[in-house]
């Protein structure tokens, strides 16, 4: 069996190949998912995304968020992630995000409560990008 990996977001197709495993990071933990998969979908958090492709090379992106759809046709295990936003590890530009990074939890002390939790939805992205990357 084959498994076949889409990474896509609503502006552009991330990167489409075939793989050994896909390893994502859902709301409730980390899911493994291998050719022969059973169907299944996975709210996606903020976190690393692995791809061990065929060959043993490891591919890594960050997502900010959205779904993981497994499905099966024909001998085909299909991982289609559709997620918010996403970027390669080698797309990241870690100085801009430890930029960000910095800027955001500077501004926490004059943020109302209310205005904090999308903070830390935007601290978490950024942390996301700093560790992937590195």
């Amino acid at each position: 069996m084959t498994l076949e990996v889409h990474v896509v977001t609503p502006e552009r197709e991330v990167w489409t190949g075939r793989a050994q495993m896909l390893v994502a990071r859902g709301v409730d933990g980390e899911v493994g998912i291998l050719a022969g998969h059973a169907p299944m979908l996975v709210q996606l958090a903020i976190g690393p995304l692995r791809v061990h492709r065929e060959g043993g090379e490891l591919l890594s992106a960050v997502v900010d968020g959205g779904f993981l759809h497994i499905g099966t046709h024909e001998g085909v295990t299909r991982a289609d992630v559709l997620a918010t936003q996403a970027e390669l590890a080698a797309e990241i530009d870690v100085d801009e995000a430890r930029r960000v990074l910095a800027e955001l939890e500077g501004r926490r002390a004059e943020l109302e409560e209310t205005e904090l939790e999308a903070l830390k939805v935007e601290v978490q992205k950024a942390q996301a990008r700093v560790k992937l990357a590195g």
